[in-house]
């Protein structure tokens, strides 16, 4: 009885070194959801911390490459991982939030042009500016029919797609509003969204399954959350990041 209560004792202090402990945030560079060269760490950054203050939680934000982030949760380095998408791999090691963003990949034309996304095959007649190395969707990606425009970023291809170079470009709907409004204000009364989405992901956070809170942690998160959401400071988070 003496070992079991001595056991329990253990598991209480350790819960509680662990609450009182910052936890350790981490992501790469993405704006607008993670830089720290923006306000708040970025749209997600802040997001999450605000969620886990309302739960009682202190932060800390590391930024570094996505694959140290990957690696470090799992090593024990960082405690949550502020905006991944889900894989049953990372499902391994870590535990999954509720989804608390979206990334809805969208196609951008020129004002007015006549095109909609209807799948696949309405895109075999244009030319789709896409950058070099980055992952759309897997159907669209594997897709031997259409005629793709290699760029190195996204800001090229907008350019490119205003200029009537190519006729497509597509984006993350939030990364290309961020750049529309800072860095490409000179073309984005010329481009426009395309309304049907190619694909849409859930945005959650990991945290390390080894943290023995992880599982209140990510309970606490989701109900603050969905709290921000009811009382509007979720909106308020939005608005201050312009978007």
């Amino acid at each position: 009885m003496k070992g079991l209560y001595g056991l329990a004792l253990v598991i209480a202090l350790l819960a509680q070194a662990a609450i009182a402990e910052s936890l350790r945030l981490a992501g790469d560079s993405w704006p607008p959801f993670t830089d720290r060269r923006l306000p708040g760490n970025g749209l997600a950054v802040e997001l999450v911390s605000a969620a886990l203050k309302r739960a009682g939680h202190t932060s800390e934000y590391v930024e570094v490459p996505w694959a140290r982030v990957l690696r470090g949760l799992q090593q024990g380095d960082y405690d949550i991982v502020v905006a991944a998408w889900y894989s049953p791999e990372r499902a391994r090691y870590a535990l999954f939030s509720d989804t608390y963003l979206i990334n809805r990949i969208r196609f951008l034309r020129r004002v007015g042009a006549p095109i909609e996304y209807e799948g696949l095959g309405s895109l075999r007649r244009f030319s789709i500016a896409v950058v070099r190395g980055y992952s759309y969707d897997p159907a669209f990606d594997s897709a031997q029919d259409l005629t793709r425009v290699p760029v190195l970023e996204f800001a090229m291809g907008a350019r490119m797609l205003a200029a009537g170079r190519v006729q497509l470009t597509l984006e993350d709907e939030l990364v290309a509003q961020y750049h529309l409004s800072r860095g490409l204000r000179e073309i984005r009364d010329a481009v426009e969204f395309v309304d049907a989405p190619l694909s849409e992901n859930g945005l959650h956070i990991l945290v390390r399954r080894s943290h023995p809170l992880h599982q209140q942690i990510v309970r606490e998160f989701d109900e603050n959350i969905s709290a921000m959401k009811a009382d509007g400071t979720y909106r308020q988070i939005f608005k201050r990041h312009g978007l």
